[in-house]
């Protein structure tokens, strides 16, 4: 794999292009990994995009993962993200539990055999991150961090109707 040197880097730093071409190449990278675990796995690409979303929830949002909030997360109708809980439930990836507050209210939780399956499958890509923070500072991490989350709001506030940019027109 060719590398860039730390000035051709600089060169392309505040190229919108040269971004959005690194951007893709990594979602594409990240989703050939995601659609082979599914394939492996008899999941469909929804059903890992839905595990990341469970896993992530405690992280992101400090609380578990609920169908509804799923639903929206992954933009599926009720009745989509239902047939999907219920293939990763029979799977044994994920279960649901009651709110012990509320009992109408249902809790996602991804099964530690599951998460042990996941960790097991996508190592080498943690490792490939690992190896490539390992070249930056700690500095250059939070600026890359920074990056990173301030690009998923935006994204998210354009999702939600909140962004600058338009829907293309169907």
């Amino acid at each position: 794999m060719e590398r860039t040197s730390p000035e051709s880097r600089n060169d392309s730093a505040h190229d919108l292009q040269a971004f959005a071409v690194l951007l893709r190449t990594l979602t594409s990278e990240t989703n050939r990994r995601a659609h082979s675990f599914a394939h492996s796995h008899g999941l469909h690409a929804t059903d890992v995009h839905a595990l990341a979303a469970v896993m992530d929830s405690a992280v992101t949002e400090g609380r578990p993962m609920t169908p509804s909030r799923l639903a929206e997360r992954l933009s599926l109708t009720s009745g989509a993200v239902t047939a999907c809980i219920d293939r990763l439930e029979r799977a044994g990836h994920i279960g649901r539990t009651r709110d012990s507050a509320d009992r109408r209210v249902v809790h996602l939780e991804y099964k530690p055999a599951a998460r042990a399956l996941a960790r097991q499958y996508f190592s080498p890509l943690a490792r490939s991150t690992e190896a490539a923070m390992e070249q930056f500072t700690p500095e250059q991490l939070a600026t890359v961090a920074d990056f990173l989350q301030t690009l998923n709001q935006e994204l998210a506030a354009d999702r939600f109707g909140g962004g600058q940019g338009q829907e293309p027109s169907r």
